[in-house]
């Protein structure tokens, strides 16, 4: 098994299109695909504004906040 790292570029048609030369013979190969998007900004921060409102705690919320915490 090999790693090979490279780019590709996913097509108006929703096709991702990679070219990459491998030095396997002709037939079947499993390949395994990671895909990720692109990196956020060194030092971005997340942005919570879509969140907010939404938490709804049953009871007191520090002792939930607390016990969740205690779990880790």
């Amino acid at each position: 098994m090999r790693v090979v790292k490279t780019t590709g570029e996913a097509g108006a048609d929703g096709h991702l299109r990679v070219d990459v030369p491998v030095e396997l013979p002709a037939g079947p190969i499993e390949l395994v695909m990671v895909v990720g998007g692109p990196s956020p900004p060194i030092g971005a921060r997340y942005d919570f504004s879509d969140l907010a409102g939404r938490l709804d705690w049953r009871g007191d919320a520090v002792r939930e906040q607390r016990i969740l915490r205690d779990e880790w």
